[in-house]
């Protein structure tokens, strides 16, 4: 077992969720699902935990009830290589009721925030240029889904 370990917390639907996110990531899958016992704060056999991973890192996820609510304070940064992924992992993530934001963030239809992110911003983000990568951050400061041409062009102007 991983030393740390992200948490989300839910409000029931964690069997569902954990396989939602293994079904979206290609090395992904769900490890393990607990469930309350007698004289917990849920019925018994309700789902407690779900433990998922993806590439290697484990996730988990607490159904604790309606106390607390996902926020954009908390997000998870997907590092992708090239427009289709992003592509790939945006569309999966916004499917049956997630939600696009701007500038490569989005929810998804649990209400987790998500980046998904090229290679190539980062890198021209780190541009020793500064007119060049900040050409770079007014581009990506319009977008929604990262358009890594449109990266392209605005760091070559």
């Amino acid at each position: 077992m991983q030393k740390i370990m992200t948490c989300l917390w839910f409000d029931g639907h964690i069997e569902e969720a954990a396989r939602f996110y293994a079904s979206v990531f290609p090395d992904a899958k769900v490890k393990d699902i607990a469930y309350y016992g007698e004289g917990a704060p849920m019925p018994k056999g309700t789902p407690l935990t779900a433990i998922f991973e993806i590439a290697g890192q484990e996730f988990m996820l607490l159904n604790g009830g309606p106390i607390f609510k996902p926020s954009e304070a908390a997000s998870l940064y997907v590092h992708c290589k090239d427009q289709k992924e992003v592509d790939t992992y945006w569309a999966k993530l916004t499917a049956d009721g997630g939600a696009e934001s701007m500038c490569g963030w989005l929810k998804d239809k649990y209400g987790v925030s998500w980046q998904i992110v090229p290679e190539a911003l980062e890198r021209y983000m780190k541009d020793k240029d500064a007119a060049r990568a900040n050409r770079v951050m007014q581009a990506m400061l319009q977008m929604r889904k990262i358009d890594v041409a449109a990266l392209d062009r605005a760091y070559a102007a």
